[in-house]
């Protein structure tokens, strides 16, 4: 506060001080302060320190010209408006001779809003000599072909700056000049070039003032936190906060260039209750609102997957009666992509989805082909119209301003109406893709600032921001030295000579201010500085050059103790479940059904009694199982077709086995390149498993059947099954195989015990036949095709059913299914999640 108040030194003194040297009305005083976070606090000190006579105006210079009448930019002016600015330099590239490198617009946008403010200081009578000599210093350096392109966005960004007018340029008109008595600009950390413009036209009605006055007052609390990693510097930042306004600190400044660290703090502030005004926003692409826009756009692409356009319509009140019964549509016909979904064979089934399918089209239909911006913000106001999404934009502040940052709300309707007129790129053409990169482009170039509290306890607010404003305490957190370097990057693509000659600061003037917004946030009358040790890969982190250079020049200070509150949490030990399943009788069961309860009970329970499961994913790749799924469907239709028409020759077998593999990939519309390896190892396998079935068949095997569905009773138990090939051997028996495709090893370890194998078991228990044998046919490519037979199959089959009925029956009588927890079985259990495993195998 005593940079404010203080006698002589302070800055409403050195104000008044000037106005009474010139001679100067206060009421016709204009003070231009460097932002608008500062105005509040002058307008409420200047009474309470000169509580007689008049005061002198406070503005920024935006709010200054718009209480004057405002600034209407032209077309072609630099709007400081990402969205705008990019369709401007996307037009004047065209123009100077770059058309089709659209992609350079973000490049040209930089270096333009670099250059305004130089060319605004110069006015409206200075522009065109400041680009005459900028035209050259602008592209020093770059006169290898190598940099052409460079060089040109410079050259345009250069007649972009001059060309166009800013809100300052009223500072420039004689009536502003003959209406004031004194203009006293208030420079921040770094030297405004206005004021040197300026000079000429207002002389000695013209003071610049430094709202620092270069007092720096010795450091004396200040806290050090070396935290051991990000979470760590989060909850040690939060326990900060609280513990100052616990203790009646605030309001509370909390700094930090990390996003992903403050949004973190800020969490758990607000779940705490506390009060907060965040200055810094975030970025409006990360909202909600702005997600749902962009979950439209990627819905309408031709070759939307069918993931995209659910995530839309999840979003999409109006979807909300049928979307999930079209949810359960595409992941039960395992529906990649959305093109794909008119064919699906639920749509055949049910008329309703037919219905939704036409409807989502409609809404997807009109964001298509090439538009002019008018006419596809017209089209993306439709579909969020039709979507039932608009209501929920306008009513939500994200987005509100989701909606004004596309201009589908624009501030002032008859302007953007005249702009959509006269712009450069109002006749120019998109199609979908360029036009969701603008919108992507201007949602990630504007941040929103929810609503501020009355009275805030925590600020959240750049470190360049915290001068001149008294703050009972601060934290300071992300000072290691990566996210607090003391000698920044200046932003751009200039370099060092370029800045120089153009008059943009160099990398020592950034220092400079950095090293000075460092000392004045450390005379808070409390401060911690936290960092972490180490990153997300846990490579080690030092803390900042800044803190070093603090502990080197106070070698007394103090590591803080820890300033989160320890909380005792009595123990509460998890028990593995033990449910009953009496109340959910079992009717039938399959084969995977009671592998699953000899494995875990619990599963047996949650899975197959209760029904639930997960949904699978639409867009996930080609896998094991999918070529397992594949193999059975091309041995079924070879064998098939080997039935209807017999032949021997291996080399006629192989043919047809390629011709069905040819089919069943189309069949299952398999892509190309994700099935790549599986066809590449196709041939090995061919081979394998004719030169098996050769040796099969001399032995008197003979294939029967095959992809077969069977149920059998047992008293009240409904058994049900789809045997993979049934085969009729040389002595009339009956031979049940199944194909499987794992490591020959893991199959011959299923045959080891017949008592444990459920599968092949189970099968044999489907059929009436009194002697039957069974096997396991493994179709490799290393190890070739190998027959595993279950040697003792009709033991193990009546074995099985007679513990099947026996298991049943304990279910029925209230037995627990309790959760084993045990071995391999639990590692990609779906069920893990309900048990609790991990919980009650820690207590």
């Amino acid at each position: 506060m005593a940079l404010w108040v203080a006698p002589e030194t302070g800055l409403l003194a050195r104000i008044a001080a000037e106005i009474q040297r010139l001679g100067a009305h206060p009421a016709r005083t204009l003070v231009l302060l460097p932002y608008a976070q500062l105005l509040p606090l002058a307008q409420r000190l200047w009474p309470s320190t000169f509580p007689l006579g008049f005061a002198p105006r406070f503005e920024t210079t935006l709010n200054w010209v718009a209480a004057n009448g405002g600034f209407t930019p032209s077309p072609l002016d630099i709007t400081f408006d990402a969205a705008m600015d990019t369709l401007t330099a996307q037009a004047l590239l065209a123009r100077s001779g770059m058309a089709g490198r659209e992609d350079l617009a973000p490049l040209l946008v930089q270096a333009a809003c670099q250059l305004a403010p130089l060319a605004a200081a110069v006015g409206p009578q200075g522009r065109a000599a400041w680009a005459q000599s900028a035209r050259f210093q602008a592209v020093l350096g770059m006169e290898s072909e190598a940099l052409a392109w460079e060089a040109q966005v410079a050259r345009v960004a250069v007649e972009w700056a001059a060309a166009s007018a800013y809100a300052s340029d009223a500072l420039f008109d004689a009536d502003a000049v003959a209406s004031l008595d004194c203009l006293i600009l208030v420079q921040g950390l770094a030297a405004d070039p206005l004021a040197a413009g300026l000079q000429p036209l207002w002389q000695h009605k013209l003071v610049a003032l430094p709202l620092a006055t270069g007092i720096v007052e010795p450091v004396v609390a200040v806290a050090l936190h070396a935290c051991l990693d990000a979470e760590d510097e989060a909850q040690r930042a939060a326990a900060c906060a609280l513990r100052h306004i616990a203790e009646d600190r605030f309001p509370l400044a909390l700094v930090s260039s990390d996003r992903a660290l403050t949004r973190r703090v800020r969490a758990m502030l607000e779940g705490a209750g506390v009060r907060m005004r965040d200055e810094n926003g975030w970025k409006l692409s990360t909202s909600l609102a702005a997600a749902s826009v962009m979950a439209g756009l990627r819905a309408a692409v031709w070759n939307a997957s069918a993931d995209a356009v659910l995530a839309w319509l999840k979003q999409s009140p109006a979807a909300q009666p049928w979307v999930h019964r079209l949810e359960r549509a595409l992941r039960r016909d395992q529906i990649r992509d959305w093109r794909d979904a008119a064919t699906m064979p639920s749509l055949v089934r049910d008329p309703s989805l037919v219905e939704a399918h036409a409807t989502v089209q409609a809404w997807r239909g009109g964001l298509t082909g090439r538009k002019s911006l008018q006419a596809w913000l017209a089209a993306l106001e439709q579909a969020l119209q039709a979507g039932g999404l608009w209501p929920q934009l306008q009513q939500d502040g994200a987005g509100a301003e989701v909606l004004a940052a596309l201009r589908l709300a624009p501030e002032d309707p008859a302007r953007w109406t005249g702009l959509l007129a006269q712009a450069l790129w109002a006749q120019s053409k998109w199609d979908l893709t360029e036009f969701t990169a603008w919108v992507n482009h201007a949602l990630e170039s504007t941040s929103f600032q929810p609503d501020y509290p009355d009275e805030e306890q925590v600020v959240i607010l750049p470190m360049s921001q915290m001068l001149g404003r008294p703050f009972a305490a601060v934290v300071l957190a992300g000072c290691d030295e990566v996210r607090l370097n003391p000698s920044p990057e200046p932003p751009g693509g200039w370099t060092p000579v370029q800045r120089a000659a153009l008059g943009l600061p160099a990398r020592a003037d950034l220092e400079v201010q950095l090293r000075a917004a460092w000392q004045f946030a450390l005379q808070s009358p409390q401060c911690d500085v936290l960092w972490r040790t180490s990153d997300d890969a846990g490579e080690a982190l030092m803390p900042s050059a800044l803190v070093q250079l603090l502990q080197l020049q106070q070698p007394d200070l103090l590591w803080a103790k820890e300033p989160r509150a320890l909380r005792a949490m009595p123990m509460a030990p998890v028990a593995p479940p033990q449910p009953h399943g009496d109340q959910v009788p079992v009717a039938q069961l399959s084969a995977s059904a009671y592998e699953d309860l000899r494995q875990c009970p619990y599963r047996f329970f949650a899975l197959r009694q209760l029904g639930l499961k997960s949904d699978d994913e639409l867009d996930a790749g080609v896998d094991k199982r999918d070529f397992g799924l594949w193999l059975h469907a091309v041995l079924q239709r070879f064998h098939e077709a080997l039935a209807a028409q017999p032949m021997a020759e291996r080399t006629r077998r192989s043919a047809l086995l390629d011709q069905m593999a040819e089919a069943q990939t189309a069949a299952m519309a398999l892509p190309q390149g994700e099935f790549l390896p599986f066809a590449a190892a196709w041939p090995a396998v061919r081979d394998g498993y004719l030169q098996w079935l050769d040796k099969y068949e001399a032995e008197g095997g003979m294939f029967a059947s095959g992809e077969t569905s069977h149920t059998q009773r047992i008293g009240s138990l409904k058994l049900v099954g789809r045997i993979d090939r049934t085969d009729t051997l040389k002595d009339g028996s009956v031979m049940v195989l199944d194909y499987k495709t794992e490591p020959t090893a893991k199959t011959r370890l299923r045959v080891k015990d017949p008592m444990e194998d459920t599968q092949i078991a189970f099968y044999a228990a489907l059929l009436p036949h009194d002697t039957l044998r069974a096997a396991y046919v493994n179709v490799g490519e290393r190890d070739g095709t190998v027959l595993c037979e279950q040697t003792d199959v009709v033991h193990a089959r009546d074995a099985l059913i007679a513990g099947m009925l026996d298991d049943m029956q304990r279910i029925a009588e209230g037995e627990p299914l309790p959760a084993l927890g045990d071995g391999v079985a639990c590692d990609f259990c779906q069920a893990r999640g309900l048990c609790r495993k991990d919980g009650w195998a820690a207590a």
